[in-house]
C-alpha cells in the first residue's frame, strides 16, 4: 500500500497541476480538501477521472466521494478493495 500511496501523491499533482507541491508535501493522513492541502470541488471531478483512467474503477455513488477522497491512505484502500481483477 505504501508504494500505492507514492504512486498515487505524483498522480494527484500531475492530474491537478500542483507546480509548488511535491509528493513528500503531501501526508498520507493529509486531508486533501478544505483544511488540508486545499482542493475544491473542480479538483474532485479530476481525482474521479483519475481513478477511472489509471486504475479503472468508478466511484459506486457520488456521496462516496468525500469519504473515499478524504486522503491519500482512504483512496489507496478504495482502489485496493475496488480494483478489478
Amino acid at each position: 500500500m505504501d508504494q500505492l500511496m507514492a504512486n498515487l501523491k505524483r498522480q494527484i499533482i500531475a492530474q491537478l497541476n500542483l507546480k509548488d507541491l511535491k509528493p513528500e508535501d503531501i501526508g498520507d493522513d493529509q486531508p486533501l480538501f478544505v483544511e488540508g492541502i486545499g482542493l475544491d470541488s473542480i479538483d474532485a471531478l479530476e481525482l474521479i477521472v483519475l481513478l477511472q483512467q489509471e486504475y479503472k474503477i468508478k466511484l459506486a455513488s457520488a456521496e462516496d466521494g468525500p469519504k473515499v477522497f478524504y486522503t491519500v491512505r482512504t483512496m489507496a484502500q478504495y482502489i485496493t478493495d475496488h480494483q478489478p481483477a
